[in-house]
């Protein structure tokens, strides 16, 4: 008797190979689907790509035009040519001629980092005890600090002023930075909500392990908060870097200015009723702008980390 082998189209014998349960699973959806719904699905992925090809050009187009303002003499600025008609490099070194940009940006580097660093600490600190210890009226305490988020800067700005001036501290950058050693309340707000998700019995755990109630909020609650503490960080370096209102307020000398306070002092002195050196000015802000878009491009990626591990801890 002989043995009849079986052959396979090969359309049957590709049908044939084994498939994994995802990749059979999303084919047996798309047969599923009639041609009219994937043509209003391709168009609808269209048509959200197109919208969001408008407005990222619609939200770079002023710092692209800015950059190439920056690299235009001063009768060329405000030609509204995005690719300048005479390209030139002066502007770049003029205006760390005209002006101490180099100690702004250090200025305003010393208290980015020490802000950021102690309203992340003194936030943390706060919402872990909030979190972590049951004790009476907490709930109202808790309550009493967020209704501080509902007071407008302009109520404390005179007695915050009065403390400082008091303290001798107007004319130095302390005032920029120092008020951050109490916490804000809506990062104690975000603080505490991430705390709360985390697993107390790994606390417990650690207690009876002999830790103390400082090593547990060191050594386990704030390595295991990292996302959060990234985002807090980086929400309060842009805040202090875009900060005019408190450098107007507190400053006094161009040598303890801030970027924002410096480019104030340069449209003052080459834009309205000025010089009319724009080019200046605009070149001054994009050299203080660049480090906010590195922030941004190093950052991102870590936000979008910490969001990835936060959801798998569920």
């Amino acid at each position: 008797m002989t043995e009849v082998g079986v052959h396979l189209p090969p359309a049957e014998a590709l049908a044939a190979r084994p498939v994994t349960a995802g990749a059979a699973a999303e084919g047996a959806e798309i047969e599923r689907r009639p041609p009219s719904t994937r043509r209003r699905r391709r168009v609808g992925q269209m048509v959200a790509w197109i919208g969001l090809t408008i407005l990222g050009v619609v939200f770079i187009y002023p710092f692209v035009w800015l950059v190439s303002a920056s690299f235009k003499p001063r009768g060329e600025v405000f030609d509204n040519r995005l690719i300048p008609q005479t390209f030139t490099f002066d502007n770049y070194v003029a205006v760390w001629q005209e002006a101490p940009l180099g100690l702004w940006l250090i200025n305003t580097a010393i208290v980015t980092v020490l802000a950021a660093t102690t309203v992340t600490i003194s936030s943390a600190m706060v919402a872990w005890g909030f979190s972590y210890f049951r004790f009476r009226g907490r709930g109202p305490l808790f309550v009493l600090v967020l209704a501080t988020m509902m007071l407008p800067g302009a109520v404390t700005l005179i007695p915050t002023f009065l403390i400082w001036s008091a303290l001798g501290q107007v004319g130095t950058l302390t005032p920029l930075w120092a008020g951050n050693l109490f916490g804000s309340a809506f990062y104690i707000f975000l603080l505490r909500q991430f705390f709360l998700g985390l697993p107390r019995d790994l606390f417990d755990a650690a207690r009876i392990d002999g830790a103390s109630q400082w090593g547990v909020f060191w050594r386990i609650a704030l390595p295991l908060s990292k996302p959060i503490l990234v985002v807090v960080l980086i929400f309060e370096v842009q805040a202090v870097w875009t900060d005019l209102m408190r450098a107007l307020i507190y400053l006094r000398d161009s040598a303890t200015y801030t970027v924002p306070r410096g480019l104030k002092a340069l449209v003052d002195a080459y834009g309205f009723g000025g010089e009319w050196h724009w080019e200046i000015i605009i070149t001054a802000s994009v050299i203080t702008t660049i480090p906010m878009i590195i922030l941004f491009f190093l950052a991102q990626r870590k936000i979008i980390d910490g969001v990835a591990s936060t959801g798998l801890k569920g």
